[in-house]
């Protein structure tokens, strides 16, 4: 019964939505403090699973936050939860860690790579991370050799989001050209056509992808298959997306912890899935050996 209870918690079914079930099919009176009593079970495991040890070497991290709202000491808050998830040398996906704490910052974020550092993980070859300020800095710190990828896709929407409607195909289309370049000096070249064509109307745009460049443009020293891996933070993207699909039903959590609690299990739901590598990772593995030799053979 505590399995059925704890599995319906996962799919992001209220407490009230669980009482009036298990009331339906089964004839049973469960309060609220019951469901939660049951749930409370998960957190010890989560507490486990957040400090087991973890690969030595990971090619790619990427590191994101996604919002919610718990009540606290009666008043509602936004709490961001950090996740990072790692690709190993084989090409395996895994999430590394979830993390409830408050407005996303860099100086968090330090704290987590540190756990990551003393959970095992020796080096991360490359970081994919959005724009938040400092979190290079947090990276380099802990991990001072890893290339850090700014996602391009979160570069995308915040430089454009004061657009006007009329002229953002026009203008996306060029800012194509930038990111979308075969080489890093053809990028840099339709980066100052840009600025020249909008700079006029839109000064802040060519600016941004200026002071970022030195981690937007990571990518362009890689292969295809690498790029298409690094350039945006899809992996982390689409996962929090499935998060949010099982916590809809839920506007606010009553706690850090029952947040959490939901977010692992439906974390484990969600990672079933992930079986084996993918399709292109032989092609990915072989020039990641190339490009990494000397950090690969030390380790």
């Amino acid at each position: 019964m505590e399995e059925k209870i704890i599995s319906m918690y996962a799919k992001g079914m209220t407490t009230d939505d669980i009482e009036s079930h298990m009331r339906e099919l089964y004839d049973l009176e469960i309060s609220d403090s019951t469901v939660s009593r049951i749930t409370d079970k998960i957190l010890p495991i989560v507490k486990e699973w957040q400090e087991r040890p973890l690969e030595s070497v990971y090619a790619v991290v990427f590191m994101d936050a996604i919002h919610f709202h718990v009540r606290n000491e009666g008043r509602i808050v936004k709490r961001a939860v950090y996740i990072a998830i790692g690709i190993d040398m084989e090409g395996r996906k895994d999430v590394l860690g979830m993390y409830v704490g408050q407005n996303e910052s860099s100086k968090f974020w330090l704290s987590i790579l540190n756990g990551l550092k003393n959970r095992g993980v020796e080096d991360i070859l490359i970081a994919c991370v959005d724009g938040l300020t400092g979190f290079p800095q947090a990276i380099e710190a802990v991990f001072p050799q890893t290339e850090i990828q700014q996602c391009i896709i979160h570069q995308i929407r915040n430089t454009t989001k004061f657009v006007s409607y009329k002229e953002i195909k026009p203008l996306m289309a060029d800012l194509k050209r930038v990111y979308a370049a075969p080489t890093e000096e053809v990028a840099l070249a339709e980066l100052d056509s840009f600025d020249e064509k909008w700079s006029g109307k839109y000064p802040k745009i060519a600016k941004s992808w200026k002071d970022n460049w030195a981690n937007l443009s990571t990518y362009f020293k890689y292969p295809e298959a690498v790029r298409r891996l690094i350039y945006t933070t899809n992996t982390i993207e689409g996962f929090n997306h499935q998060l949010r699909k099982v916590t809809k039903s839920k506007t606010v959590f009553p706690s850090d912890d029952s947040l959490l609690k939901m977010l692992y299990l439906a974390m484990i739901d969600i990672t079933k899935k992930w079986t084996g590598h993918r399709q292109d990772w032989g092609q990915i593995h072989s020039q990641l050996e190339i490009f990494f030799e000397e950090r690969l053979e030390r380790l």
